[in-house]
């Protein structure tokens, strides 16, 4: 009895219908859509390396440099359709190529690669150009924050810890925290753009290559900043796309925080901001309603670009260390969309900020009432008075009870509770008047006296303006500078392969 062998008796094609529209058609269509350019590029530059390292004869490289020329300018990508006969994007063009100088002379460009290396290499560029925008989009926010920063500097505002008022700042002071956060973000993407900017072509499948082959040449024509060293690390070490998301993913995450207190400040019920009506949709069937929706859309879509750069975190996540398609065009390709999402956060909150304006008679009302000056009169009791802060915190507890009881305020319903609960607790009466005592409790003060390191007061402020502004001015003296070495990688690759296309 004869065994059945599959393998034998196997007659099916290549490759299945529904493996085509499920699978080959969605890579290929994506790749036409997000990857023609580089792989153009990509083609450029290896074939200049094969003709200068020698690998190709000048003869050759000159009729496949003039063949891909004649394909960039006569076939149109976007018109051509999947029909199966080819595996994918890059198959399809490497056809053309045969088909218009023969196969063997189209079938030497792909001396000493393969798609791994070629594919990973696309990876990076389509990321890099993207990190790129949204790196300048966050410059430009930043650029807005400090700047309303300085104007605000000295615009009380109150401050809140767990949902409740806290202390006086300024808004200023406050736009500073977030300034900080944003810096530390940008400088994390950065990282991971440096990381991205490391070429993959050499590696070919995984070991590179038996001919002498240039990586650090092919890396300089893609304006990478150089070849990365290792060449299983290029087709497997896919922390170019984890550390990007992971950055993008903090990113937003910080933002929706800020954006959350934006939607709490504005409420009617606290009123500490006053958002322009230019950002401002009124109800449909409520004409009291101001509502300022772009808020949420700030919210829901910072939320959106942080689960869509989480969802390229878990894509990674239990996957071996390899060359493999979940790092690869399906992937990419859904993750671009949270440089979309994320993009249209940060141009609308660089917009919105510099619009906000603070409601200075509502953080007088809701200071005063919620008594948030008591600490600095525990601290000028200390040292006024010379109490303990212990005893003097007790005596200011006991006047914001007071006061909060009556439903007072400390300016105008303060001194008296105070004077009689200093009395109570030192044995004595206090050294403070009425206008000593106003000023202390004043909102003003609060924020004077706190001249330290990072806080609010006109001379920390002003030197941590001055530091976040210089920050802001190194970003974009590094972004220039990798936008100049790459202007001229792409002019030196149109150069050389000009060139190529001269010999005959």
């Amino acid at each position: 009895m004869t065994l059945p062998d599959p393998r034998r008796d196997d007659v099916s094609r290549f490759p299945d219908p529904t493996y085509v529209e499920t699978v080959l058609k969605p890579l290929f269509d994506a790749a036409k859509g997000d990857h023609v350019d580089h792989f153009r590029r990509v083609d450029r530059a290896h074939l200049v390396m094969l003709a200068e390292t020698g690998i190709l004869p000048g003869p050759v490289a000159g009729r496949i440099a003039r063949a891909l020329a004649g394909i960039e300018a006569e076939l149109d990508p976007a018109s051509l359709v999947y029909d199966g006969s080819v595996e994918d994007f890059f198959f399809a063009i490497e056809r053309e190529l045969k088909a218009r100088i023969g196969a063997d002379d189209g079938g030497r460009l792909h001396t000493a690669r393969s798609r791994n290396d070629i594919d990973h290499t696309l990876f990076k560029m389509a990321l890099k150009e993207r990190l790129d925008t949204l790196l300048a989009q966050a410059r430009t926010l930043l650029a807005a924050l400090i700047d309303t920063a300085e104007r605000e500097s000295a615009t009380l505002i109150v401050a809140y810890t767990h949902g409740q008022p806290a202390q006086p700042t300024t808004f200023g002071h406050y736009l500073g925290a977030a300034i900080e956060v944003l810096i530390r973000d940008i400088e994390r993407l950065e990282a991971a753009r440096a990381v991205a900017d490391l070429s993959s072509m050499g590696a070919a499948a995984i070991t590179t290559s038996g001919f002498p082959i240039d990586r650090a040449r092919v890396a300089e024509l893609l304006g990478f900043a150089a070849a990365q060293r290792n060449s299983y690390s290029c087709i497997a070490a896919v922390d170019y796309t984890t550390g990007a998301y992971s950055a993008v993913a903090l990113l937003f995450l910080h933002l929706g925080r800020l954006i959350q207190d934006f939607q709490v400040w504005s409420s009617f019920e606290v009123g500490q901001i006053h958002v322009p009506n230019a950002f401002v949709q009124i109800s449909s069937i409520m004409p009291q309603k101001r509502n300022p929706v772009p808020i949420e859309h700030m919210r829901h879509l910072a939320s959106q670009t942080v689960g869509r750069a989480q969802m390229m975190l878990t894509i990674m996540h239990n996957t071996p260390f390899t060359d493999m398609n979940d790092s690869e065009g399906e992937s990419q390709g859904a993750g671009y969309g949270a440089f979309d999402s994320g993009g249209r956060v940060l141009r609308l909150l660089a917009a919105f900020v510099p619009a906000l304006r603070i409601d200075g008679r509502r953080v007088r009302e809701n200071a005063a009432r919620s008594c948030i000056t008591i600490t600095e009169l525990a601290d000028s009791l200390v040292r006024r008075e010379g109490l303990s802060f212990r005893q003097a915190h007790e005596i200011a507890a006991a006047t914001a009870r007071a006061v909060v009881g009556a439903d007072s305020d400390l300016v105008s319903g303060g001194y008296a509770p105070f004077r009689a609960a200093f009395a109570e607790a030192a044995g004595r009466e206090t050294t403070l008047g009425p206008a000593e005592f106003a000023e202390v409790v004043s909102p003003e003060y609060f924020v004077a006296v706190r001249s330290r390191f990072g806080g609010p007061a006109p001379d920390p402020m002003a030197d941590a303006l001055r530091s976040y502004s210089a920050t802001l001015a190194g970003f974009s003296d590094r972004a220039a500078a990798i936008m100049t070495r790459e202007t001229a990688a792409a002019a030196e690759l149109a150069r050389a392969f000009d060139a190529l296309q001269e010999i005959r």
